[in-house]
């Protein structure tokens, strides 16, 4: 086992290690970086406007670089949540807790330094354990067809009601916009065009590119500008590794040794789980660790641990969640979800099999996993002073730049005007769909999984000739079907009793 994941290692870096690999590396690292810095904006966002970049790269090369920005943002968001109390996306909220008050107290560049290392420390256990599962994964390849995609695929689907927020309606809602979105093109039995209204570019569909970075990228631009922030000041802020000051103290390093396991470990759990991902893995790792402090009355006043622990957990959660996304084609989140697009854009079909039939792909990425935490955290620590800088820029300024990059972006898909209004349409649906509480994320996921799962069951229909004994008949079909009839039926059974029981108890009294 071990010489067979040595090999595999070997032939990842041959191609993450290899000049173009690692130059775009580099390059999506530090875009990470600057997305992370910019509040509300997010992997997600920064993925969808960064696609185009990637055009005319092999897809090994194009995925290693976006793959960069989803966990680059990750070390980037929480240079803001430190010096301004603003976290540059969801996953870093609970490292604001206390990473400001330890600004506030002066130790500024002790958090930043601390935070950068629980970030590849939490980002470098994530991709060993995708290692050690990557070989066993490969084996169970072999039983999937049709039928277990498509229920794996309804599996991901479900998984929608964790992007949905506390309003499952507007959830459903968002789905629905996404599913209709995917029905146009050609119809998969008929071959007869469907919603295409005589355009001729659009009887290949509608491009899942298009409408990313308009529901994320314009979408998150025009919310922005709603809530004003382009209106703020931009923030003069000053730091400097030469300092005496910018480095952690020994018993920073001593008090948070467990700190940095028990925040992995729980990240990466939280990653593999579909729908969970890094925010919830970050909550949790703050959570357990104020849990199992003699001095919990520490947090939240500037605790190292309290920062160690969610930063740790989120980069491990970023890890974990491509662990789901590389073996079933389950994105948990929206950033993912992108991914999963662009893989699907190269060629790339994500699942049980894609180790099996693209391993120079699967391990050039998990190669370049480890390279990344490795130049992530060289320059967390060493250009801190330079990304602090992107902060002087006025966010007024910053808007034309984005604008002008998603529009050449998403006319340069196919050098068509309909993509470009299509993602001016998508821009002005993710704004209305921010402002009232809808959620983009669930939209982009089911119109890349909704073409998916409507081809796979078609695939399944055929085969086992109208019957749909496929799903009963196979042992792994078998087994995936009861999980998702276990995943419907319980809470559905859960709701109809809770109110009998509360009646009952009621009655008692």
């Amino acid at each position: 086992m071990l010489g067979e994941i040595a090999s595999n290692l070997s032939l990842g870096l041959s191609v993450a290690a290899s000049p173009e690999g690692f130059l775009f590396l580099v390059l999506g690292a530090f875009l990470g970086m600057i997305v992370g810095l910019f509040p509300g904006f997010g992997p997600a966002a920064g993925i969808a406007v960064l696609i185009p970049m990637t055009f005319g790269l092999q897809p090994t090369i194009a995925i290693i670089m976006l793959a960069g920005i989803y966990y680059g943002s990750m070390y980037g968001g929480t240079i803001t949540s430190i010096l301004i109390n603003t976290p540059g996306e969801s996953a870093t909220v609970a490292s604001t807790i206390d990473g400001y008050p330890l600004a506030q107290k002066g130790r500024a560049g002790p958090a930043l330094v601390m935070q950068a290392i629980a970030s590849f420390f939490g980002g470098t256990v994530g991709v060993i354990l995708i290692t050690a599962l990557a070989p066993s994964l490969a084996d169970f390849a072999a039983s999937f067809g049709p039928s277990e995609y498509f229920l794996i695929i309804a599996v991901g689907l479900l998984m929608l009601t964790t992007m949905m927020g506390d309003n499952k309606f507007k959830g459903f809602i968002s789905a629905l916009i996404g599913f209709a979105i995917g029905t146009v093109g050609v119809d998969v039995m008929s071959g007869q065009q469907r919603y295409t209204f005589g355009s001729p570019e659009l009887i290949g569909g509608v491009y899942f590119v298009a409408v990313a970075i308009g529901l994320f990228g314009i979408g998150e631009l025009l919310h922005c500008i709603f809530n004003g922030q382009h209106r703020q000041p931009a923030k003069r802020l000053r730091i400097s590794f030469r300092d005496k000051e910018f480095w952690p103290s020994r018993q920073d390093y001593y008090e948070s040794r467990f700190t940095f396991w028990r925040g992995s470990a729980i990240g990466f759990i939280a990653g593999v789980l579909p729908g969970s991902g890094a925010t919830l893995g970050s909550i949790i790792g703050y959570s357990v660790e104020k849990k199992v402090a003699k001095d919990p009355e520490k947090f939240g006043k500037g605790e190292m641990r309290g920062l160690v622990a969610p930063e740790a957990a989120n980069n491990a959660a970023s890890a974990g969640a491509m662990v789901p996304l590389l073996s079933l084609g389950i994105p948990g989140s929206g950033a993912t979800a992108v991914l999963l697009g662009a893989f699907l854009m190269w060629g790339l079909q994500p699942g049980p099999l894609l180790i099996v039939n693209d391993p120079e792909f699967v391990w050039g990425l998990i190669a370049s996993m480890y390279l990344g935490n490795m130049i992530l955290i060289a320059m967390s620590i060493f250009a801190i002073p330079l990304f602090v800088k992107f902060l002087d820029i006025p966010y007024v300024n910053v808007v034309p730049v984005i604008v002008l990059l998603c529009v050449v972006g998403a006319f340069a898909i196919n050098a068509s005007i309909v993509e470009t209004w299509i993602l001016v349409g998508s821009g002005l649906l993710g704004f209305a769909m921010k402002r009232y509480g809808y959620s983009p994320a669930a939209t982009v996921l089911a119109l890349v999984l909704g073409s998916m799962a409507e081809e796979t069951f078609l695939q399944t229909y055929i085969i086992s000739q109208g019957t749909m004994s496929l799903f009963w008949e196979r042992p792994v079909s078998l087994v995936l079907s009861v999980i998702l009839l276990t995943i419907v039926l319980v809470p559905a059974a859960l709701a109809v009793m809770r109110p009998r029981k509360a009646q009952a108890a009621g009655e008692a009294r």
